[in-house]
């Protein structure tokens, strides 16, 4: 069954350069999507807001969901390791 679904998520951080440097780091993931799936990622603020979009099937949009989540937090841990070198 395929569904008409919608998120937005929103990941706020202590400043914009943090933010900038996130929104950098998931956006290469976003170019190449399955059909029916859009995914646009930008910084507002300090804050890194992703709309994902998705006509297909459910298991698909939380593996998508899964997958910018797992993304950010992987782009977090290398900026608090290259920021304390």
């Amino acid at each position: 069954m395929v569904n008409r679904l919608e998120a937005t998520i929103t990941l706020e951080y202590a400043d914009e350069k943090t933010a900038e440097a996130i929104a950098n780091a998931v956006s290469p993931d976003n170019i190449k999507t399955p059909a029916g799936l859009t995914v646009k990622t930008v910084r507002k603020g300090n804050a890194v807001v992703t709309e994902i979009n998705a006509e297909t099937k459910l298991a698909t949009f939380i593996a998508t969901i899964d997958d910018l989540l797992s993304s950010a937090s992987t782009a977090e841990k290398t900026l608090k390791i290259v920021q304390q070198s």
